[in-house]
């Protein structure tokens, strides 16, 4: 059994080492489990996905990932979505049931998991920085678990608009958006707020999010999703101010959890995982 990676290699994890963490900690994951299955890096330009779909097919791949830009245009090429992953419009996992290939979303779902680790969501007030597609994720299953209003904080309005008219046909969060402009001040009622922005990642690691920190309190939960540095500038920012926070690695270990469990019927061990990630993070 093969388990293969289809991407288009766009330095969201930039880093000197050489190793793709997200292929470490998936062949770790395997090795733990005495898989006989391999995670394979492709490289696919944007007007080969086509006939990279036919052949992961053909070859009776049991799934795959795929990144930026692939998201949106494979959906062209697969057999059907989760229900997660219509509303969202996007996909990053694909898994072959019986033939049938399958679009999930992971990223808003390993997102969720993490953040169940540190506050439940349900009933709760959700700031999320940003419009791009890992806002969406997140908007959108936060949304699903339960919470009571997702606000969504954007420099381009439309994108943001968007954002919250898809949280708001879709689930029964309530849904806000605020234009960003200079230092977006956090409400007092919220009680998670949430990067989803790639301010901050490698190389630009003393990046931060225009935020007012005079507004970040004692036991407010401060997300990043950057895993690269695991603790950006913003985290150690929000720390400093009282509030809990959570980093970029547990998103990418889950939404990693969850695409194994969905290829093979099993449960990898995310503490393995996490562990072949920090070993290359330095953490």
């Amino acid at each position: 059994m093969e388990l293969n990676f289809l991407s288009l290699l766009t330095g969201c994890f930039a880093t000197p080492v050489a190793e793709n963490p997200t292929v470490a900690m998936v062949e770790a994951a395997y090795r733990a489990m005495g898989l006989d299955a391999r995670y394979i890096n492709c490289d696919v330009a944007p007007a080969d996905l086509g006939d990279a779909v036919r052949g992961a097919r053909a070859m009776g791949w049991r799934g795959f990932n795929c990144s930026l830009p692939h998201k949106v245009a494979v959906i062209d090429f697969i057999d059907d979505l989760a229900p997660s992953a219509e509303i969202i419009g996007a996909v990053n996992c694909v898994i072959n049931k019986d033939g049938r290939l399958i679009g999930e979303n992971t990223d808003g779902k390993g997102f969720l998991a993490s953040l169940k680790t540190v506050i439940d969501p349900v009933g709760k007030r959700v700031v999320v920085l940003g419009a791009g597609g890992a806002s969406r994720a997140i908007a959108i299953e936060t949304a699903l678990s339960g919470a009571a209003s997702i606000t969504i904080v954007n420099r381009d309005a439309a994108r943001g608009k968007a954002v919250t008219q898809l949280v708001a046909a879709h689930t029964s969060a309530a849904a806000e958006f605020v234009p960003w402009q200079g230092k977006y001040a956090i409400p007092e009622d919220a009680d998670v707020v949430i990067n989803a922005t790639s301010i901050g990642l490698f190389p630009g690691v003393d990046d931060m999010p225009a935020v007012a920190f005079s507004t970040v309190r004692p036991g407010l939960v401060v997300a990043d999703v950057i895993p690269n540095p695991p603790r950006t500038a913003f985290l150690k920012q929000a720390e400093a101010r009282g509030a809990r926070t959570l980093d970029g690695l547990g998103m990418l270990v889950n939404q990693g959890v969850i695409g194994i469990r969905l290829w093979t019927g099993r449960e990898p061990d995310a503490k393995v995982m996490r562990g072949a990630l920090e070993a290359i993070f330095g953490v």
